[in-house]
């Protein structure tokens, strides 16, 4: 079959959770997170969802073009660690004897401390295109996982629904169309804090929000290194790709949104970019 635009789709995916972890890169006491979806997480979520073992090829979930939208940035959260051996014993250091055995921490070592971030309450639309064979086996695999589906780490399961389904149309502008995925106390925080900034002495409830987004683009000025060549245990590599970021008008889904002149922003108030966290 011809790769021609009649035969791409869209693939929708919100992710949302109590707890996501985007990492793309890592030391052994501490694990960061980005402020959104990375691709080797989006893809690690739809090999699961495939049941794809680590070890396999992953050529054709790398061909897909990632766009993120930021529904919910979410605030950031510190887990701080602590380890020790209950026996009192110094801790084991990573290289071992002759024998294969661990040696002591020397000095001795008797508590390691480990840090990890999250994002809490965070919601992204995220957005795949490709072959719409390949998308519409995706889309089945998401709602009837092989694997568990994770939220970039094992320990953060993410809630329903994922898919929104498969969409013909450009990734822009699917990202563009899709209502507003915000919790239903982040949208309400929003038309308070709105009608806060425009003296209104009431919510305002308009028809559209501008969202931060990042697109795949060969063109793009920004540079991500999170394309996963190989998810094997013992051999983890990854590849760049590049990004670009801007903003888009989505659909805030309201039931009667204020569409008269007189309540909608200001059009010259720009882009807020403290607006969603209610500041």
């Amino acid at each position: 079959m011809t790769d021609t635009p009649a035969h791409r789709a869209v693939l929708l995916l919100r992710l949302a959770g109590p707890l996501q972890s985007w990492g793309d890169r890592s030391t052994f006491n501490r694990r960061d997170t980005r402020p959104e979806p990375t691709k080797s997480g989006v893809i690690g979520l739809l090999a699961a969802a495939m049941g794809q073992d680590r070890e396999e090829p992953l050529d054709d979930l790398n061909q897909l073009r990632l766009g993120i939208r930021v529904d919910q940035a979410g605030t950031l959260l510190r887990d701080y660690h602590t380890v020790s051996d209950y026996r009192g014993r110094p801790l084991p250091q990573a290289g071992v004897n002759a024998k294969g055995i661990q040696k002591p921490t020397s000095p001795a070592k008797h508590t390691h401390v480990t840090t990890r971030y999250y994002l809490q309450d965070a919601v992204f639309l995220a957005a795949v295109t490709g072959p719409t064979d390949l998308l519409t086996t995706l889309n089945q695999a998401v709602h009837a996982p092989m694997y568990p589906l994770a939220l970039g780490r094992r320990s953060c399961p993410p809630t329903q629904p994922i898919s929104l389904g498969l969409h013909h149309t450009s990734l822009e502008d699917a990202l563009r169309e899709t209502p507003w995925q915000a919790t239903h106390q982040a949208r309400e925080r929003y038309a308070a804090q709105l009608g806060r900034r425009q003296n209104r002495g009431r919510p305002v409830y308009p028809a559209r929000i501008d969202l931060s987004a990042t697109l795949e683009d060969p063109a793009g000025d920004d540079v991500r290194h999170d394309v996963p060549l190989s998810f094997h245990p013992q051999a983890r590599t990854f590849t760049t790709r590049r990004v670009r970021h801007t903003w888009l008008s989505a659909p805030t889904g309201f039931p009667r949104p204020d569409t008269t002149d007189d309540h909608l922003p200001d059009a010259d108030a720009g882009h807020d970019p403290f607006a969603l966290l209610g500041w």
